[in-house]
């Protein structure tokens, strides 16, 4: 067996569907455990699932089939992957805030593989201020979304909200799986969020990078594996589980943070947003209107990733961001070249579902190869197709 997929089925229409999921991960070779919420039976028995996994339904939490082990604990230990498919209104906002009231949810919190949740429902319900916002907990937690299709609805609607098919969860399944061990062995230093530079003790110099795309590469480099070490400035972000943080303030400090962990990194992904100047003088007492204005003299901060590149490792993979506004390729181009990295994601900051504190980006892969243009996806899919690219330029290395 290729894997061992824990599908959960909750309390929809759309259970039918999951029938064939079920069907078509086992045509594919996986081994697969099903769990169903008591509203899921109603729509369709736990036979057919039975029949077409061929292992035994768990609806009941407290139904103990094995005595010396305690069922949800063996199957979220188990899982290699976790999907709910139908996700419920219900089920998703259990799941966002942490309750446990049924075999799938018990189940769910215990799960440390990848959880992967296809959400269906009416329109008006996904559209709702309380289900956006979970789903928005849920995807900075690091689940994987499989967007709803759109189409008539089972309750006369028309509009987003009917489950994705069976073939495109089975896809995202499929790629969940064959990246869970890629980075196995591989300790990954990753910077993220911006600097502060002290202007004097109230006013400082600093950008608006919210450290998002540097967290969802951290998260998913630990999720395939990795031993991770995440150095990063002043952001407002739940650290990621299974990862080692090292908070800092100034560039100064991310600067000393990075040479300590650096000599032991096989990879390092540079997308932290460092202050490129700093005031000469920093003043010790708070610079007060009255005083007039005050001059400014400024002096470049350490450039952190071209001093890594300088003493990297022939087997290290480097990578750098350049996020600019007009030709970010062509700046790309030029940042692989000068600070001697092996890769540069480009992203104009300018571009519709990019920039500082979205959840999305835009980006296009620059390496001595050639450019990858990427379409506009979560910032979580994003790190992933990077990761992919860092995997691909590693076996190179390796080879």
């Amino acid at each position: 067996m290729q894997g061992f997929v824990v599908l959960a089925v909750t309390g929809g229409i759309a259970a039918y569907k999951s029938a064939a999921l079920c069907s078509l991960l086992t045509q594919r070779g996986y081994e697969v455990q099903v769990l169903m919420t008591q509203h899921a039976t109603r729509f369709v028995q736990p036979l057919t699932f039975q029949a077409l996994s061929k292992h035994p339904v768990v609806v009941d939490t407290f139904a103990e089939p094995n005595p010396g082990e305690i069922a949800h604990i063996a199957i979220a230990d188990r899982a290699d992957v976790f999907v709910i498919a139908p996700a419920t209104a219900n089920v998703i906002g259990k799941l966002a805030h942490g309750i446990a009231d049924d075999m799938v949810t018990t189940t769910a919190l215990a799960v440390t593989a990848p959880v992967v949740v296809a959400p269906a429902m009416n329109v008006h319900m996904l559209a709702h201020p309380a289900v956006q916002e979970n789903l928005r907990i849920l995807r900075q937690r690091g689940v994987i979304l499989v967007d709803p299709g759109s189409g008539p609805l089972a309750c006369g609607y028309t509009g987003r909200g009917r489950l994705a098919e069976p073939e495109d969860i089975a896809d995202v399944v499929g790629a969940v799986l064959a990246r869970r061990h890629d980075f196995a062995g591989c300790r990954v230093l990753v910077t993220a969020g911006p600097t502060v530079e002290d202007i004097d003790p109230v006013r400082f110099l600093s950008n608006g990078s919210s450290g998002k795309m540097g967290y969802a590469i951290a998260q998913a480099a630990a999720g395939r594996g990795a031993e991770v070490v995440l150095v990063s400035g002043p952001v407002a972000l739940e650290p990621p589980a299974g990862v080692e943080v090292v908070r800092v303030r100034s560039t100064e400090e991310m600067l000393r943070a990075v040479e300590a962990a650096f000599p032991q990194a096989d990879i390092f992904i540079s997308a932290a947003a460092p202050a490129d100047f700093r005031p000469a003088v920093r003043l010790d007492r708070k610079w007060k209107k009255q005083d007039g204005v005050p001059e400014l003299r400024l002096e470049p901060t350490p450039d952190i990733l071209a001093a890594m590149g300088d003493k990297r490792r022939p087997d290290q993979v480097l990578v750098g961001f350049a996020a600019e506004t007009g030709d970010p390729v062509a700046s790309a181009r030029e940042k692989l070249r000068r600070k001697h990295l092996d890769l540069v994601v480009a992203n104009d900051i300018t571009a519709e579902g990019a920039g500082f504190g979205a959840d999305t980006n835009v980006v296009t892969l620059v390496d001595a190869e050639g450019e990858t243009p990427l379409p506009c996806m979560d910032k979580r899919d994003v790190a992933d197709r990077i990761l992919d690219k860092v995997a691909e330029l590693r076996r190179t290395k390796l080879s």
